[in-house]
């Protein structure tokens, strides 16, 4: 029995499709025509309980998969599926080219500059027209744009991402001294009305 922690998510079904069973779901892989091919097998647990689940069929719609499970024949099978999530072990992930990397690889990596100084773990990746390392910084969020000019080097052995900043990028979410913050004025409330003391 693999460790559910350990396994990488694929999707999350959304809700029954139809009423022969069939489960709409929302893809979390790139390659979600191979991943829920007919014949695929997938993790779920419910109740607390593992088990797999294979695909029977599958299609798209709107840009979704709509999925076929064996032995779920009904829209009420199909229900008790709802919100669960579907995982495989990540061995049985394909190889990416050399230069490509799986999100949860990149997750927990270590950011540093190319000068040494240590920016702060990755905690996301949030997708977009360019993705984003989305890094825990000292003084909050720091978003690194995912391109060539700034991110250097990428050690996934050593959970490690080197990065080049462009000037200011670090600085983003640095907090203003409280000095320059304006001064609070204290309220008070007479007789239901506010008054400036």
């Amino acid at each position: 029995m693999p460790d559910w922690d350990a396994m990488v998510l694929v999707g999350r079904i959304v809700k029954p499709h139809g009423n022969r069973g069939q489960v709409q779901v929302a893809s979390e892989t790139d390659f979600a025509e191979t991943r829920f091919a007919t014949g695929n097998t997938l993790w779920t647990r419910r109740a607390g309980q593992m088990a797999t689940v294979v695909v029977t069929d599958c299609r798209f719609h709107d840009g979704r998969p709509i999925i076929g499970l064996d032995g779920v024949v009904s829209i009420n099978d199909a229900e008790t599926f709802r919100g669960c999530e579907l995982r495989v072990p990540e061995e049985a992930l394909s190889t990416l080219a050399v230069g490509q990397f799986w999100y949860h690889e990149l997750i927990g990596c270590t950011v540093v500059t190319v000068t040494g100084q240590e920016v702060g773990p990755v905690i996301r990746i949030d997708e977009g027209a360019t993705a984003l390392l989305v890094v825990s910084g000292a003084s909050g969020e720091i978003l690194v744009p995912m391109v060539d000019g700034i991110c250097r080097r990428f050690d996934v052995a050593g959970r490690r991402i080197e990065i080049e900043p462009i000037a200011g990028l670090l600085d983003v979410n640095v907090l203003k001294d409280k000095e320059e913050k304006p001064a609070r004025v204290p309220r008070v409330w007479k007789g239901g009305k506010r008054i400036d003391r």
